[in-house]
């Protein structure tokens, strides 16, 4: 068996005739659990400078992003189209007709061929699903709901300001819709067992979900989970890496087998980065995986019967 599970950038290949990369954006958005709407501070592992590359800033418009996203990658690959990734924050969240005029800002950039939004299971109002239901039948779309966690009591500590049968409505109501839609989890989450996170992967096989991102649980300076973590480590269980990636072997053998991995790891800045510091960029660490699967004779899927 040579592919042992659904690689998100071989998928893509399937998707387009073209090598395609996505270029992040930030439009300003906030998260009802920032602006007091839900709540105050948001959850508390995020700092959205881990994810935002230099050009990605809120003083440039989308267009400009695009434009200087497109420069940066145009230099290698001079063919390549892009998604434009609305990623930092919750992209769903603010005035539909000011939503649909940013989207449409970003399709009509140069060479881009679809969109990727970021958001959450509580930021989709049936105005704008109804919008991105006619929307997908023109472009490639994807919807991306962070999910984090399926275990109530997790999200309430990380104060996401929503539950997981918000998640389930969220996703079976995008997807009804004939649209794409990805999860991102976070493993390690404080007071989840590897049991627990392998219950997990049951649960998200039973969604609707195209896509999944797998992340490592990180501590960022500046959190609120930062300063939970100089309180009380005892609260934390940091994976080494080999130990992580038997963890994130054994949450993929419990998925349902058609779904496309697109990651297993994030990387965040070395000067935002308390722990765990492995030292590894994240192809480096997908080569670990898929050695690894290979010594152990795995694949995506063997522990599922049937879905």
């Amino acid at each position: 068996m040579t592919q042992r599970y659904n690689d998100f950038g071989q998928w893509l290949r399937t998707q387009f005739p073209h090598k395609v990369q996505k270029i992040s954006l930030n439009a300003g958005f906030t998260c009802p659990n920032r602006d007091g709407t839900k709540g105050w501070g948001g959850c508390t592992y995020c700092n959205n400078q881990t994810f935002n590359p230099e050009y990605c800033r809120t003083e440039r418009s989308v267009t400009e992003q695009l434009k200087e996203g497109h420069q940066f990658f145009a230099r290698k690959y001079p063919d390549m189209k892009f998604l434009a990734y609305f990623q930092a924050y919750t992209n769903t969240y603010g005035d539909t007709k000011r939503l649909i005029a940013l989207y449409e800002e970003a399709l009509s950039a140069p060479d881009v061929v679809g969109l990727v939004i970021g958001t959450r299971p509580d930021c989709m109002p049936d105005e704008l699903l109804d919008y991105l239901e006619e929307l997908n039948r023109r472009t490639f779309l994807l919807v991306e709901y962070g999910i984090e966690s399926t275990n109530d009591e997790t999200l309430h500590r990380i104060n996401r300001g929503h539950t997981f049968a918000e998640t389930v409505e969220a996703v079976k109501r995008t997807a009804s819709r004939g649209i794409r839609v990805g999860g991102h989890v976070i493993l390690g989450l404080p007071g989840e067992s590897p049991e627990m996170i392998i219950e997990q992967a049951r649960d998200v096989s039973a969604l609707p979900l195209t896509t999944l991102k797998l992340h490592q649980l990180q501590l960022i300076r500046g959190t609120r989970m930062a300063h939970e973590y100089e309180l009380c480590p005892e609260d934390f269980h940091l994976y080494d890496v080999d130990e992580y990636i038997d963890l994130v072997i054994d949450y993929v053998e419990h998925l349902r087998p058609d779904m496309v991995l697109e990651r297993f790891v994030s990387q965040s800045p070395r000067e935002l980065l308390i722990a765990p510091d492995w030292g590894l960029k994240n192809h480096e660490f997908t080569a670990r995986v898929r050695r690894r699967m290979e010594e152990r004779n795995s694949w995506q899927g063997k522990a599922t019967t049937a879905f």
